[in-house]
């Protein structure tokens, strides 16, 4: 005998025909008013150009990029020159945008999500809530070279010297690649913030109530019911940041030198890293650019090349940590194996059920 149907999961149901409201047929676009067929013909023109746009920087740079990318550039060092079309490769960048973008997403990732906890599951007190929420969206609007400025007035008092230079007579710089970690979390938090607090939004009540009623705290309710649910989300919310510390320049060049080349401080093998100064792909862009002092625009393509391939990769991230079935296993396998007892107890054609 067949299954029944309503011990079936619900994508495997099946749908019931002929019960409630008939579906309304669409109208034709020639029977709208005018002004309707008009701004409908407006967003799809404005759709169109945006993908012609964005189709035409990656094709741009695809061509561009590949034509002056070799493999030779990844593995060596800008040398300094006066004519850098000829000196060495981009790899100090590199190593400074994964410095900076590790040092931004590793102190942003926590502080967003225990930030966007504490103002959807608690906001309290309430003006204080109203007061974050409030700064995170300034934040979000803010131009980073404001934010680059405001971390040369932060980090300029002697008593935080170790994290940056410092000349001969004992003055602080301000620059280093921690200082200028630490100012681009402050650009991704705005995202993690956002992405976390929509996941726990969409997260029904009556999760929250069944915790409740098996005597966990709100705290714990959080920490392992609500917080594991919505790992795709702060997931995804990461990534966006990381794509928004990547893609910076003024704090890099304010905060980080924007030297071409890693210029340690002290001996200590980590420590003289992250408090020296360097660039990274975008400043190097800039550098190299038609416009820059380097005047290798060769090389501006092929590192921007390498960096639209970064950012692409990055959205594909963000799409596949926001459908529905690529982070999700147990639903897959649970709706493979009723689809396989279906194909295993379905009777044969002519067979009785």
């Amino acid at each position: 005998m067949a299954s029944d149907p309503q011990a079936l999961p619900p994508p495997l149901r099946p749908r019931r025909v002929g019960t409630g409201a008939a579906a309304r047929p669409r109208d034709s676009i020639s029977a709208w008013p005018l002004i309707d067929r008009l701004g409908y013909v407006l967003c799809w023109a404005a759709g169109l150009t945006l993908c012609a746009i964005a189709g035409a920087i990656v094709l741009f740079m695809l061509v561009k990029g590949i034509s002056y990318l070799r493999p030779s550039l990844l593995v060596q060092s800008p040398a300094p020159s006066t004519v850098q079309s000829a000196s060495g490769g981009f790899l100090d960048p590199i190593e400074g945008t994964l410095i900076i973008t590790g040092i931004g997403i590793c102190l942003a990732a926590p502080v967003g999500v225990a930030l966007a906890a504490w103002l959807s599951e608690y906001h309290r007190p309430a003006w204080l809530a109203r007061a974050v929420e409030s700064a995170i969206e300034m934040i979000a609007g803010v131009p980073s070279v404001l934010l680059a400025i405001f971390g040369l007035l932060v980090f300029a008092p002697r008593f935080l010297a170790f994290l940056s230079q410092t000349s001969a007579g004992g003055s602080v710089y301000g620059k280093s690649f921690v200082i200028a970690g630490i100012m681009m979390s402050v650009l991704a938090l705005p995202l993690i913030v956002g992405a976390t607090r929509e996941g726990l939004a969409q997260i029904p009540g009556h999760v929250r109530e069944a915790s409740y009623a098996l005597g966990k705290t709100q705290a714990t309710t959080l920490r392992r019911v609500l917080l594991p649910s919505i790992r795709t989300d702060i997931a995804a919310g990461a990534t966006l940041g990381i794509g928004r510390i990547i893609g910076d320049t003024a704090i890099v060049v304010i905060l980080a030198g924007g030297t071409l080349q890693l210029d340690r401080t002290g001996t200590a093998p980590i420590l003289s890293i992250l408090r020296g100064t360097g660039s990274s792909l975008t400043s190097y862009i800039y550098y190299n650019s038609p416009v820059g002092e380097g005047h290798a625009p060769q090389k501006a393509y092929a590192a921007a090349f390498l960096l639209l391939m970064v950012v692409l990769g990055l959205n594909m991230i963000v799409t596949l940590l926001s459908s529905e079935l690529s982070f999700n296993p147990v639903a897959w396998m649970f709706t493979n194996t009723w689809t396989r007892r279906l194909r295993g107890s379905a009777p044969e054609e002519g067979q009785e059920t």
